[in-house]
């Protein structure tokens, strides 16, 4: 029998995940859809005709769902998944958990107090680029791990996160909790280990004095998104409200002794992320973030630069979106609202990286001061690492 899957917040994000999560007769099908946009229940009825489509989160809980996604704008994430846990509903929730380290500490403690299964969106942990790098730091090809650094560099930044709520830190706190938990997540999965101190520092560089606004109410990102919105000074309609970071970077020291790097910029030309792993044997670095790009390996001793001693192909494992990773993402998630067990993704970790986020945004906007991370109950960290179980 089909999974019966719910949705809160009907944006661009669902619009993937959707895709994936609506097969019906083949393991699950969308049931209910929830947004308070007007807007988005009318595409959501074109899209889902014989779906719940209601503004009131009470009635999907009530509908009789087995899960739900939990798509809503960042500032919502936190509230819309403890009410549902709260339900019993098995909760999918896109990254970051929260913006509120209390409240990401509170979805933790509710998932375990009713029993109900969390899980986060970290999709990342899915991307093939991610899993080749991770599969050769496992087979030993450069050693133990001690540094790792990325640049992120998100070309696409200014439409992306300055024309809507992102721009807003009421509703992010900041793009580097915003988009860099994903990164975070990636550092501390490669490296075995959580960040214990975070130092940061960042600016409000070049949208920020961008004097076009407008209120975008109604419109979705791909209304404005186009390659010609270029150079970024040259943009228009960004939202009233512009006040987080358009580029910033952060040091962490992990809990066993690595060091890292994440380094953020939304007015580049180009866009991927260029991981840099380096260990006591050699070091990784991937030279394209797609499919069909490669990862490149030097373990010998060289005089000055140097091709690499070794290169690998990042695999195709799909044409759905984040490199084929959403379509494993979803699919790790329905396996696990059915049967439980251990996943790829973690709830801790997701944690671990919204704190990271959050006290290396408090660092840079203040005098760059490193800031510790504060730890997890030991108990409530062992409950999640046996699979919520």
């Amino acid at each position: 029998m089909d999974l019966r899957i719910g949705i809160v917040g009907y944006g661009a994000r669902s619009r993937s995940l959707r895709e994936e999560a609506h097969r019906p007769g083949r393991g699950s099908h969308i049931a209910a859809v929830c947004d308070s946009a007007a807007s988005a229940r009318e595409t959501a009825r074109a899209d889902l005709p014989d779906a719940l489509i209601t503004d009131s989160l009470d009635e999907l809980l009530t509908s009789g769902l087995d899960a739900v996604l939990v798509l809503t704008p960042d500032d919502a994430h936190a509230a819309v998944a403890i009410r549902a846990l709260e339900a019993g509903v098995a909760v999918f929730c896109e990254k970051p958990m929260a913006i509120d380290l209390a409240d990401a500490d509170e979805m933790l403690a509710t998932a375990r107090r009713t029993g109900t299964r969390v899980y986060i969106g970290h999709n990342m942990r899915h991307m093939p680029v991610i899993t080749l790098m991770r599969e050769l730091i496992a087979e030993g090809r450069i050693g133990e791990v001690k540094a790792i650094w990325c640049r992120h560099f998100v070309g696409h930044g200014g439409d992306y996160y300055f024309k809507d709520w992102h721009a807003d830190r009421r509703r992010t706190t900041g793009l580097l909790l915003q988009k860099g938990a994903h990164d975070i997540d990636v550092i501390h999965w490669l490296a075995g280990a959580y960040a214990d101190r975070v130092a940061a520092m960042g600016s409000l560089s070049v949208y920020g004095g961008i004097d076009d606004r407008r209120d975008r109410s109604g419109e979705r990102m791909p209304d404005w998104f186009s390659l010609d919105n270029w150079p970024p000074t040259s943009l228009t309609g960004l939202h009233p409200v512009v006040d987080v970071e358009d580029i910033s970077m952060v040091n962490l020291h992990l809990t066993n002794g690595v060091l890292a790097s994440y380094q953020q910029c939304h007015f580049t030309p180009d866009y991927w992320r260029n991981y840099t792993v380096i260990g006591t044997e050699g070091r990784i670095e991937n030279l394209d973030d797609a499919p069909g790009g490669t990862v490149a390996l030097w373990n010998t001793r060289h005089r000055g630069a140097a091709a690499p001693d070794e290169t690998f192909t990042i695999p195709d494992v799909g044409d759905a979106g984040h490199g084929g990773a959403d379509a494993l993402l979803i699919a790790e998630f329905l396996r696990f609202v059915r049967d439980g067990g251990l996943t790829e993704t973690s709830p801790i970790a997701a944690r671990e990286a919204v704190a990271a986020g959050i006290l290396a945004t408090d660092s840079l906007r203040g005098d760059g001061s490193a800031i510790a991370v504060p730890p997890l109950d030991p108990d409530l960290v062992a409950y999640f690492e046996r699979g919520q179980a």
